[in-house]
């Protein structure tokens, strides 16, 4: 079992501990402690909804999965399928039409070209 560092209230890999401490930190200006503080207060803001979000999504795979077992010996029904996927909600109403612009958006992202982004050259920059 790999052992263990707490550090503001977390449970930090001891490997993990010392690679920020010893080979990530130095020369950023930012202290460890500040960095596990940070750290610490984005899981308390965001760590609750993540464990909704990965219930729902354990409920619905087991919903899926049961559906499966419930039809292996008929013939695929792609039309009940989706019914059934748009009832348990994994399957939402498609939107209405939108468009996005680049506006305020940083120039690494808008202007500047590289490797960055991976879109279709109509699309505006």
């Amino acid at each position: 079992m790999p052992k263990r560092i707490e550090c503001a209230g977390l449970q930090i890999d001891e490997a993990l501990h010392s690679l920020l401490i010893q080979e990530i930190a130095p020369g950023t200006g930012i202290e460890p402690d500040h960095f596990w503080q940070g750290l610490a207060d984005i899981w308390a803001a965001l760590g609750p909804e993540n464990k909704r979000l990965l219930a729902e999504r354990d409920s619905l795979q087991a919903q899926i999965d049961q559906w499966h077992r419930d039809h292996r010996v008929k013939a695929f029904n792609s039309e009940a399928y989706e019914a059934f996927l748009r009832e348990i909600g994994y399957l939402h109403p498609e939107p209405a039409p939108f468009t996005i612009t680049t506006d305020n958006v940083d120039p690494e992202i808008a202007t500047i070209a590289g490797p960055q982004l991976v879109v279709p050259v109509m699309n505006a920059r």
